[in-house]
């Protein structure tokens, strides 16, 4: 009898151990869970230390000037000599182009506004804010252009960031559905060099540099991203 006793009581004594033991694992795992949430709103939150959007005083209809009087000019007249010309563009004008775009603007429920264009050796970083119900990130797009040694040209998006998390492989397939859905059923000109860029920054496929101004064929020969700006070699093109 008293050894029957002694069995329950080792019984219930073990099942409280186990009981104490999962109470335990439970509260160890909560932790980690609360730990990594914070990390991960900590990143997602994360604001970039160059992300410095200039205030443009733009209404949604007007132009650059940068675009107008110097950037076009610049192709025009480099066009007009019949011989290769570099071509500067300057981080302070693209962020005026931008600018000008009218912001902020919608996309699939997402609020965008205060664009920042950064030009880092090798990279262009484009930057924006995102509102999404009320929480802000900070998106980064790096993009790297390269002529390749067949004078290819491609504008490769080798990382894009939500505050300081590398959201890549998501980003690039999500943006590639969309585009898909916003052309779909449009009549799309494959041969334009504006439609050659976007599939380039989509897939990273590479394209021939080529391009009209004002019935003038150029060639980008070479495209070099250097601390606040870029300097593109340009040469008429047969």
């Amino acid at each position: 009898m008293v050894s029957s006793k002694r069995e329950i009581t080792y019984i219930k004594a073990d099942s409280r151990n186990r009981g104490n033991k999962r109470t335990i694992k439970l509260l160890c795992w909560l932790f980690v869970d609360l730990v990594v949430a914070v990390v991960i709103i900590g990143l997602l939150l994360h604001r970039p230390g160059g992300y410095d959007p200039a205030d443009y005083p733009y209404e949604s209809d007007q132009v650059s000037p940068y675009l107008t009087h110097e950037l076009s000019p610049g192709i025009y007249n480099g066009a007009q000599l019949g011989e290769p010309f570099d071509l500067v563009i300057t981080q302070k004008g693209i962020n005026e182009i931008v600018a000008s775009w009218g912001w902020p603007r919608m996309s699939q429920g997402v609020m965008l506004y205060s664009p920042a264009v950064l030009f880092v050796p090798g990279s262009a970083l484009l930057m924006g804010t995102a509102d999404v119900k009320g929480a802000k990130f900070v998106i980064t797009i790096k993009i790297d252009p390269e002529i390749d040694a067949q004078g290819m040209l491609s504008f490769e998006v080798s990382k894009v960031k939500v505050g300081a998390m590398n959201v890549t492989p998501l980003a690039k397939m999500t943006a590639k559905r969309m585009y898909a859905q916003r052309i779909a059923g449009l009549a799309i000109d494959t041969e334009a060099f504006q439609t050659k860029i976007v599939q380039s920054l989509l897939n990273g496929a590479p394209f021939e540099p080529v391009f009209k101004v004002d019935g003038r064929k150029l060639r980008v020969e070479s495209i070099a991203v250097q601390k606040q700006r870029i300097v593109a070699r340009l040469a008429p093109a047969s």
